[in-house]
C-alpha cells in the first residue's frame, strides 16, 4: 500500500508540476482542504473567497507546507471581479492551467415553505452564473495553455433532492452548462471536469438559506457519518490530475445514476431518506 501510494503522489506530482492554479471558495470547505492538499506539489496556487480573514489564515497555513499563494478577495457572482481575479493571476503568474469552479451556497427549506423567494436567484447566482463568469473570464488563457476547467457540482445536480430545490436547479445548470462547454472546448484541448461530491462536512451547511432567507446557523447533517472535505480533496487530486470527464464521490452516486434510468421512484426514496436522516 506504501508502495502505491509512492507512485500516486509521484504521479500527481508529475501532473501538476508547475500548474498555475485558481480555486474559488477557498477560505474553508472543499476549497480549503483543496489548497492544502495541492501544497505539497510543485504548484502555484491562486486562492480566492470573499472572506478576507479566513483567506490569510489559508496563506499562512499554506506558506507553512512552503507555498507562496496568491490572495485575491472577489466576490465572483460580481463579472467585473472574475475579470480582475483573471488579471491579478496573469499579472502575477504569467499564465493560467487549471480553474477550480468550487464557490457555492446552499438552502435547507421546502418549496411550499419558502417565504422569500429571493433565495432562488441568490443560489442561481453563486452556484452557475458565478461559475459562467469566471470561467468566461478565462477561457482566452486556458486556450493559450490547453489548461482545465475543474467544476464542483454535486449529486444533486443529477437527480432531484427535496428540501434543496433551488440547490438542485442550480447544480443541474452547472452541470448542464460544463457538459456543453466541453464540447465546444474540445478542439481548443481545454479538459472541462465535473466533480460531483454526496454530502460533505463543510460550513456551507451551517450557512444554509432557510424559508425565510436566512442561514440556518447549525448544520442539519451528521457529520461524523458523511465524508470531510479532507477526503473529498483526496479523491479530487487524481480525477484533476487525469483530466476526467467526471468524478461521482460516492457508491449510492454512482449506482444511482443508473437506477435514475430503470427505477426512478426508487431514487426518489433514497434522496427523501438521506435528506430525511442528515447522511
Amino acid at each position: 500500500m506504501a508502495h502505491f501510494n509512492q507512485i500516486l503522489n509521484d504521479e500527481l506530482a508529475s501532473k501538476f508540476s508547475d500548474k498555475v492554479i485558481i480555486i474559488t471558495g477557498a477560505s474553508e470547505g472543499i476549497g480549503r482542504a483543496l489548497a492544502i492538499a495541492l501544497a505539497s506539489f510543485d504548484c502555484q496556487l491562486v486562492i480566492t473567497a470573499r472572506n478576507l480573514e479566513r483567506l490569510n489564515s489559508l496563506a499562512a497555513e499554506l506558506t507553512l507546507l512552503g507555498q507562496s499563494p496568491l490572495v485575491h478577495v472577489a466576490d465572483v457572482t460580481q463579472q467585473e471581479q472574475c475579470s480582475g481575479l483573471i488579471q491579478a493571476c496573469m499579472s502575477h503568474f504569467g499564465r493560467l492551467d487549471i480553474l477550480i469552479n468550487n464557490a457555492g451556497m446552499t438552502m435547507w427549506s421546502r418549496f411550499d415553505e419558502l417565504e422569500d423567494l429571493s433565495v432562488l436567484s441568490q443560489i442561481m447566482q453563486v452556484n452557475y452564473l458565478a461559475s459562467a463568469y469566471l470561467t468566461h473570464a478565462a477561457i482566452p488563457h486556458l486556450k493559450l495553455s490547453q489548461g482545465q476547467i475543474v467544476a464542483v457540482a454535486s449529486l444533486a445536480g443529477m437527480t432531484g433532492v427535496p428540501t434543496r430545490s433551488g440547490y438542485a436547479a442550480s447544480k443541474h445548470a452547472m452541470i448542464g452548462f460544463f457538459d456543453s462547454l466541453r464540447i465546444e472546448l474540445t478542439d481548443d484541448k481545454v479538459a472541462v471536469t465535473l466533480i460531483c461530491p454526496d454530502f460533505v462536512v463543510s460550513q456551507i451547511h451551517k450557512r444554509a438559506l432557510d424559508e425565510h432567507g436566512k442561514p440556518l446557523g447549525d448544520t442539519p447533517m451528521q457529520e461524523s457519518k458523511i465524508m470531510t472535505a479532507e477526503e473529498c480533496a483526496q479523491m479530487m487530486l487524481p480525477a484533476i490530475a487525469k483530466r476526467q470527464r467526471m468524478l461521482i464521490t460516492s457508491f449510492r452516486g454512482r449506482i444511482g445514476r443508473w437506477f435514475k434510468v430503470i427505477a426512478p421512484s426508487l431514487i426518489d426514496i433514497i434522496a427523501r431518506r438521506a435528506i430525511a436522516s442528515g447522511r
